[in-house]
């Protein structure tokens, strides 16, 4: 399945606890979306942790075709909550996918609140990352309850569930399939569907049999 069907909607707006590789699976969507001939921007309105900044990518992105709208442009070691003006074309332009990595928290989620009445308006999906390596979030019912405070306060309905669970360099296959057990039990008390299961594009073969979404790692540590 291509990444346009599998994200068909025109709005991807990707949420979920810090931590959870929510710029990873934001930057590769993106990247494959535009692979596959679509307009593409990506707007990074993380405007609560520093430590992974899809803006970090903007020569790979904008090489791919993917236009990068980011707070603080100046200065990319500046995290000012202010947002980009851009960020209404994106919103407006129906002749464009946007993809949007938002805070990974329900005080992340008010950017979401601020342009509730345009995001209403359009095409859009609220996906929600699930990543069971994460402590915060490991249980189904710690992570449901993240899920329905970002959604209190974005005044969104969460639409899809991305299981992103991994260890960094560490990850195999088994912990993808933990991942993927939380996902399904987050889905079984909200009524959210799973969509895929994001896993580096070698794992493949050992986990065929679930819906994936394969990755490159793009956002490494600046020592890898």
């Amino acid at each position: 399945m291509t990444a346009v069907e599998r994200f068909p909607h025109r709005l991807t707006l990707v949420t979920g606890h810090y931590g959870t590789g929510k710029t990873e699976f934001a930057v590769n969507l993106a990247l494959a979306l535009a692979g596959e001939g679509a307009r593409v921007s990506l707007a990074d309105l993380d405007i609560v942790n520093p430590y992974f900044r899809s803006r970090e990518r903007r020569p790979l992105l904008e090489a791919a075709g993917v236009r990068l709208i980011a707070t603080s442009q100046a200065c990319t070691d500046a995290d000012v909550p202010a947002l980009p003006a851009e960020l209404h074309a994106v919103l407006e332009d129906r002749t464009v996918r946007g993809v949007l990595d938002i805070g990974g928290d329900p005080s992340g989620a008010r950017v979401l609140a601020r342009y509730r009445p345009k995001i209403q308006k359009e095409d859009y999906q609220l996906l929600y990352v699930v990543n069971a390596a994460r402590p915060e979030v490991r249980t189904a019912e710690r992570s449901v309850e993240y899920l329905r405070a970002i959604e209190a306060v974005a005044g969104l309905r969460c639409t899809g569930l991305v299981n992103n669970t991994h260890l960094c360099g560490e990850t195999a296959p088994e912990e993808i399939r933990e991942g993927a057990a939380l996902a399904e039990e987050v889905s079984r008390l909200t009524g959210v569907p799973v969509l895929c299961h994001v896993a580096e594009a070698r794992f493949q073969d050992q986990l065929r049999d679930l819906p994936l979404f394969p990755i490159e790692i793009r956002m490494k540590k600046p020592w890898e």
